[in-house]
């Protein structure tokens, strides 16, 4: 028992102290051990992504391992290696394979070579109100629709559209539907997702850095080659995560912009609707997935997905 000292004089009284429940021991106990209350509190959202991802990938690997009966078009689940096989060996796979990691990869220089400087002017030009209102810029073009934004470009880049018309003066023309429409649509879609993790890796490097480097006699290009960008490169990296995973399994821009080409989420999404071979489909989809995941393992020790 305890007194409570904040009552007047004559009217002071003793107070319980609080009692021994079990979620105040379960409290104290989580107090003074925190990795298990960090555990306990990731437990759901990690048990809810196994649940969803890894089995998903796992039903993946399975589905691609059945067949299709030619005859009733039913799927057998007959255990076999024919897809996978299919998808190794065929020449319209390989080819496939090597147009969408090629179209992936230009991408992702495209986003490169444009977020460096802006993330730059963000990060250490622009005054803090202009730093906010480029943010806002930056993130605006997510506020629209993923299909207004690439049938904007399908517009654009028409025989009749706006950028044949600014280019026409000038002896130049539009590039029309094809692979380089597929590559300017998709660097602009996913630019947004390069810049911001590069902002945030410029954020972090310090100005004494700058200064200093400034001071020493290091020119503006020796300062960024041999200061900023070893700092900066796992935010680089990070933001290339993004624009090449995303480019990798994107087959509506194809569609779209691309003309006759396909990439490899055309080849999963013909075989899911138009051919009704859904193993095949799910052997196709497991190559982007490979890539990805040896993408992934290759990038992790510079530290680019502490990042994301």
């Amino acid at each position: 028992m305890t007194v409570d000292a904040t009552a007047p004089p004559g009217k002071r009284m003793t107070v319980p102290p609080p009692r021994d429940t079990l979620g105040r021991r379960g409290s104290v106990f989580l107090s003074r051990h925190r990795r298990l209350r960090l555990t306990l509190l990731l437990s759901a959202p990690l048990f809810w992504l196994g649940l969803i991802y890894i089995v998903a990938l796992v039903a993946l690997l399975i589905t691609s391992l059945w067949t299709v009966d030619t005859f009733t078009g039913q799927i057998s689940q007959t255990w076999t290696l024919e897809n996978i096989i299919t998808v190794l060996t065929g020449s319209l796979y390989q080819t496939v394979t090597v147009r969408t990691v090629g179209v992936a990869l230009l991408v992702t220089i495209v986003d490169i070579v444009i977020a460096l400087p802006i993330a730059f002017y963000m990060a250490k030009v622009a005054s803090p109100r202009m730093q906010r209102i480029l943010v806002i810029a930056v993130l605006m073009p997510l506020w629209a629709s993923y299909l207004v934004k690439a049938y904007a470009w399908r517009s654009v880049l028409s025989q009749e559209g706006i950028l044949n018309w600014l280019l026409a003066p000038f002896g130049g023309e539009s590039p029309g539907y094809g692979l380089p429409a597929t590559i300017i649509t998709l660097s602009y879609l996913w630019l947004p997702y390069v810049i911001l993790p590069i902002y945030a890796g410029l954020e972090r490097v310090p100005d004494s850095l700058l200064e200093a480097s400034s001071d020493l006699g290091g020119k503006t290009v020796s300062t960024l080659r041999l200061v900023v960008l070893p700092i900066i490169w796992p935010a680089i990296i990070a933001g290339s995560i993004f624009s090449f995973s995303l480019s990798l399994g994107d087959y509506i821009t194809v569609n779209i912009v691309g003309g006759a080409n396909q990439l490899l989420g055309n080849l999963v999404y013909t075989n899911v609707g138009a051919a009704n071979n859904l193993p095949l489909a799910a052997a196709i989809a497991l190559i982007p997935i490979v890539i990805i995941f040896g993408y992934l393992a290759t990038v992790r020790r510079t530290g680019a997905l502490e990042n994301l």
